[in-house]
């Protein structure tokens, strides 16, 4: 298991059903953790690299309805 956490400024406040459906990934194998920050606008996915990349998190994340607008470089 390769894990990785990456991180995306979203354009606005995530809908309920947006956040429902962002719970449900957790249930999709290798979606560790995910966490939103309100204040900064941000999501923060814990995965694991072995099963898929970068760009399926980001699709799984616009599938559930957050308006994603760019990868953001974790320090």
């Amino acid at each position: 298991m390769t894990q990785m956490e990456v991180a995306y400024r979203y354009a606005g406040p995530p809908t309920e059903n947006a956040i429902r459906a962002v719970d449900s990934m957790r249930e999709v194998y290798g979606i560790r953790r995910v966490s939103f920050n309100e204040k900064q606008q941000t999501v923060r996915v814990e995965y694991d690299a072995s099963r898929f990349k970068e760009p399926v998190v980001a699709n799984l994340l616009r599938r559930a309805g957050v308006d994603i607008l760019e990868r953001l470089a974790l320090a």
